[in-house]
């Protein structure tokens, strides 16, 4: 599909991709344009747009705050998915979409990957729903032509991503620990391990994501994976400092 080349074609040599997250209406939807202007302009390589959700068992108390007060604003799956359609027409990287499925359920199955489509977006993040349990989704997904992205964990056995591979496209999220985002992760033999045990069941590329906060964690995980994931912590960065200090903050992580 289409995204795994758009990355393979941004990845120069010994260099890794940065892909950001941020909460779609949080704190608004005109925050959300600023954020992702500075992003885009320190050299962000894809942004994973979050469509709010009222339990989003994934996220720690950073994301998760960031989607209460979203829904609390009224934000829409319809909004998002306008907006989606601004941002990918506006900026020459990948964007993407994650969320929860009961989100996609509600909306339409064929709906959604219909606007996501015509929004230009190039991949689905979706931690609640595995292949087993997601057959429609997954035969959408190649008739739109969206990656399905799928999770990777430490307590994966290798059948268990040897299968979940089989349906996987765009790249693979490997989460850094066990737990919820947000948390500082360490990069010891253990996890240089799971990284292994993780390239040897795929040959999409690789993205860490969990815990990742600044230039040493990244330095930790280049040559090791293709993607680092940065999520929590420019939420805090808004939330503290504003929109402007997204720009330096990205601009020094690698």
């Amino acid at each position: 599909m289409l995204l795994e080349k758009t990355l393979r074609a941004r990845q120069e040599k010994d260099k890794i991709l940065l892909m950001t997250h941020i909460v779609l209406g949080y704190p608004s939807f005109n925050t959300n344009r600023q954020v992702i202007s500075q992003m885009v302009d320190n050299g962000v390589d894809c942004i994973e747009m979050q469509i709010p959700f009222s339990e989003p068992m994934a996220d720690g108390p950073v994301i998760l705050k960031a989607n209460q007060d979203s829904l609390a604003l009224g934000t829409t799956v319809a909004d998002c998915m306008a907006f989606g359609a601004e941002m990918s027409q506006k900026h020459d990287i990948p964007f993407l979409f994650m969320t929860y499925y009961n989100i996609i359920f509600k909306y339409g199955e064929e709906r959604f990957f219909k606007d996501c489509q015509s929004a230009g977006i190039q991949g689905l993040i979706i931690p609640d729903l595995p292949p087993e349990m997601g057959e429609e989704f997954f035969r959408l997904a190649t008739r739109y032509q969206i990656a399905p992205i799928l999770i990777f964990t430490p307590t994966s056995t290798d059948a268990r991503m040897a299968e979940l591979n089989k349906s996987a496209s765009g790249f693979i999220y490997c989460v850094a620990r066990r737990g919820v985002t947000g948390k500082k992760s360490e990069f010891d033999d253990d996890f240089g391990s799971y990284l292994s045990r993780c390239r040897t069941a795929t040959s999409l590329p690789l993205a860490v994501g969990f815990g990742i906060r600044n230039k040493d964690d990244i330095a930790a995980i280049t040559g090791k994976a293709d993607i680092a994931v940065i999520g929590s912590e420019t939420i805090r960065l808004v939330d503290e400092h504003g929109a402007a200090a997204v720009g330096p903050f990205i601009s020094g992580l690698r």
